[in-house]
């Protein structure tokens, strides 16, 4: 299933993942252009609801496309998903998906600058009417911030040396265009060993940016705890990471919130029984999900693509329950 040029990643273990029930009330806070929504939809019966979220205007437009009385669609940050089910009157969901990362369109679309094999303006927020662009980043930040931007998001070993490099270059002129960036990223890590020769040099600092100015990790330390509130008993919360900062995010927190001690290794130690210890919240369902060698070869995004899923006990959420660490 597609739409558009956008080739949905792990659809239908996604789907599975959630384990659908015919009558259930379902949230795709991430709907990008609609294909995970769109299957979601085909499991429900006549009874179940889904609502959507999406900050890009994109998907909001695509969104327009699904006329079923059974969907509705929010143009909002999915950090806002509780003031969202509040507003429609819904207490409890019985799935959430999250699909992180960019869609194969706001990729393509040069005018949105997230790639860098394109030439265009170098925005990079999903949601162009709100935040600071990355080029506006680029021109006011010192060394300092755009190497712990560049070291942090993107895990770039040369980040002072690219963060340099862009401090004395925009003194020339400015750094507005993806390719202009790209290009300069490219002179100055060809001037430095790097082992890794197979991926663009631009790839690292390009995701850094992108993380940074839409606040991605943030978002998702934010959102997960808050998900955990909104399942039922039996409810299921399943995340599709595409790079190893917010996988870490999603596996640390699931940890957690399926172990009775909080993950905590120094209350394991504790003589206390297990079973003495308030029940966790969560229950992992079963391992990581990766992409088959058969998708990965249709849709080579789905190469990075890992799927995590955890299902809400009966146990009450403890006092305190909080998100991880961003880093």
């Amino acid at each position: 299933m597609t739409d558009g040029d956008h080739v949905p990643v792990l659809l239908q273990e996604a789907v599975d993942a959630l384990a659908v029930r015919p009558d259930g009330i379902y949230v795709d806070a991430t709907f990008g252009r609609g294909g995970h929504s769109r299957a979601i939809l085909a499991a429900l019966g006549h009874a179940g609801r889904l609502i959507a979220l999406d900050r890009d205007p994109d998907a909001a437009s695509a969104a327009q496309h699904i006329t079923d009385p059974r969907f509705t669609f929010r143009r909002t940050w999915f950090s806002q998903v509780q003031a969202v089910l509040a507003e429609l009157s819904i207490s409890r969901v019985d799935g959430l998906l999250l699909d992180l990362g960019i869609s194969s369109p706001q990729i393509d679309d040069p005018q949105r600058g997230f790639s860098f094999r394109v030439d265009g303006p170098l925005d990079m927020r999903m949601d162009p009417t709100r935040g600071e662009s990355a080029a506006a980043f680029l021109a006011r930040a010192d060394v300092r911030e755009i190497t712990e931007v560049l070291r942090d998001y993107g895990e770039e070993r040369l980040a002072q040396s690219v963060a340099r490099a862009i401090v004395a270059a925009r003194a020339i002129a400015p750094i507005v265009r993806t390719r202009q960036l790209a290009a300069l990223v490219a002179q100055t890590i060809r001037t430095r060993s790097r082992s890794d020769r197979s991926q663009d040099p631009a790839t690292r600092t390009f995701q850094a940016l992108r993380i940074f100015v839409n606040r991605e990790l943030a978002e998702l330390s934010l959102t997960l705890p808050a998900i955990v509130h909104l399942l039922s008993p039996g409810g299921r919360l399943a995340v599709i990471s595409f790079h190893s900062l917010e996988d870490r995010i999603v596996k640390r927190f699931f940890v957690q919130s399926s172990q009775p001690f909080g993950g905590d290794p120094r209350l394991a130690r504790l003589a206390i029984r297990t079973d003495a210890l308030p029940g966790a919240p969560l229950t992992l369902v079963g391992r990581a999900i990766r992409a088959s060698d058969a998708e990965i070869a249709a849709n080579p995004r789905a190469r990075s693509a890992t799927l995590r899923v955890a299902e809400r006990t009966s146990h009450p959420i403890p006092p305190g329950f909080a998100s991880p660490a961003v880093a």
